[in-house]
């Protein structure tokens, strides 16, 4: 049975059912082959599903087919029943919403990982699915749109003498893996440089729109936390599963890239934390601005306070007050009050309350 929808159209159907469960992001899917071995490289896209079975049919020859865009389930169908891929794989593939995990069917390991991009415009972070599915032979693997970080990899590949060419799909997943992980750490640099300035400017300037950036670089830390750490759990399930599909010598760069998932870890953490201290900066610099604002003007009010005393009592124009009848009453009681408001406002400053 093949439906496409959103996550509830799942409900009631039998396992292994194929739905499309996520955003259609691309026009028209788009398949692409590259078969390799030390002396021979094909890179091409294909116009049919078909055609990858010219590909099947040449055990001399590894090759992996990547697919962009999941939304025609009838080609990730066909693509499955080519290679025995089980329905419940398929139906993972299909469903953007999966957890990062590793599974060991014997003749394959189905791996799904989250593929985080950031638009430089937009300032924003973009998560896409990656399923990798890879056998004896071959590397089958299914993204959401066009556009991903292998393009290094594919790079490699025009090197007859690369590693790439000399080994085989498990030492190509491990590199797709790898690239997946190493664009975590250009994103956090990205990240660190930007929290970096913000925290110097959060002293001297602290404003609203501060605090909206600083709540959307938590966000953003939330869900490279949430692509990140079951990540661990996936790497370390490839080096522990018992299959010959994966050689040693894999293994060994297999333990190299879940260091690197350790230290993205910890950076995430690392910076997790330093936001919610900016937070609590922010707070305090706004409040610290506050009691400035309130300590000036107490200082202004206690300096008018003798001043509007004055002015208070000869407001009250009694018939016999002396001074209201004396020539020089008036630019008098304009000196005294002039003398004690600077004589207040010097005293404050020597105690450096202005």
């Amino acid at each position: 049975m093949v439906v496409s929808g959103k996550r509830g159209s799942q409900i009631g159907l039998a396992p292994g059912s194929l739905v499309h469960v996520g955003e259609k992001k691309v026009e028209e899917v788009v398949i692409r082959v590259l078969a390799y071995n030390s002396e021979k490289l094909v890179d091409k896209k294909l116009e049919k599903i078909e055609e990858c079975l010219e590909f099947k049919n040449h055990p001399d020859l590894n090759f992996w087919i990547n697919v962009d865009g999941l939304d025609r389930i009838d080609i990730i169908e066909k693509l499955g029943g080519y290679f025995n891929i089980h329905p419940l794989t398929l139906e993972d593939v299909l469903n953007t919403r999966q957890r990062p995990k590793t599974e060991d069917y014997d003749s394959y390991i189905y791996s799904i990982l989250k593929m985080i991009l950031l638009d430089p415009k937009k300032e924003e972070l973009t998560i896409d699915q990656v399923s990798i599915i890879f056998g004896s032979n071959y590397i089958l693997s299914f993204q959401e749109r066009e556009g991903d970080v292998f393009d290094t990899v594919r790079e490699r590949f025009e090197n007859p003498a690369s590693r790439l060419r000399k080994n085989g799909v498990d030492y190509l997943a491990y590199n797709l893996i790898d690239a997946v992980v190493d664009n975590y750490f250009l994103i956090l640099e990205r990240f660190g440089d930007d929290i970096e300035y913000l925290e110097e400017g959060l002293v001297t300037q602290p404003r609203p729109e501060t605090l909206r950036i600083i709540q959307r670089y938590k966000r953003d830390m939330i869900i490279l936390r949430k692509s990140v750490w079951p990540l661990r759990e996936l790497i370390n399930g490839l080096q522990r599963v018992e299959s010959d599909l994966i050689k040693e010598t894999t293994r060994i760069y297999l333990r190299d890239v879940y260091d690197h998932t350790i230290q993205v870890i910890d950076t995430v953490e690392d910076f997790r934390d330093i936001l919610s201290s900016m937070v609590d900066v922010y707070l305090s610099s706004l409040s610290y601005k506050m009691n400035e604002v309130m300590k000036v003007l107490t200082v202004i009010a206690t300096i008018f306070i003798p001043l509007t005393f004055i002015v208070g009592i000869y407001g009250m124009n009694f018939k016999f007050m002396p001074e209201l009848e004396w020539h020089w009453g008036y630019p008098a009681v304009m000196l005294v009050m002039t003398f004690l408001a600077v004589s207040m406002f010097i005293y404050f400053k020597k105690k450096n309350w202005v």
